[in-house]
């Protein structure tokens, strides 16, 4: 049975991702930790101990080839595409094997200008639309995990 594994820190898609999970009938555990705990009625929802990367090693542990993985963390996106899980963002966007390289070079790109003093775009606002083409691409995942 697929299970669907929610990166719950600041994740605005944990209602949507539930909803359409259930519609597969996808096992769905969300992950959390202690200042960010969230509660859905009939979901199981693990809360870790705060600490760096934390939720992130809980989450991989728990991650089998086929689940599907939500998160906005490059470096758990890697960890569980290695463990042949599927894994999408909050907006939607796919990692794979292909893209997933380049993101994390992007990355840590950012971190070596912030680290010597510059400064980097932030993420845009989140807006509807985001929401609408996640829920499109979260379910098209679904259709191929089942």
């Amino acid at each position: 049975m697929v299970k669907v594994n929610i990166d719950a820190d600041g994740c605005p898609v944990v209602s949507q991702t539930v909803n359409i999970a259930k519609k597969f009938d996808f096992e769905v555990v969300i992950y959390c930790d202690t200042s960010h705990e969230i509660s859905v009625e009939g979901i199981v929802t693990k809360i870790i101990s705060k600490g760096a990367d934390a939720v992130d090693f809980a989450l991989l542990k728990d991650v089998e080839k086929g689940d599907i993985v939500v998160t906005q963390d490059y470096g758990l996106a890697a960890m569980a595409l290695a463990k042949n899980a599927l894994v999408i963002d909050q907006n939607g966007r796919e990692f794979t094997q292909e893209n997933i390289d380049q993101l994390l070079f992007t990355r840590h790109l950012g971190q070596k200008i912030r680290q010597a003093g510059g400064r980097t775009k932030g993420p845009k606002k989140r807006d509807k639309d985001v929401n609408k083409i996640y829920e499109k691409n979260f379910y098209q995942l679904c259709e191929r995990a089942k």
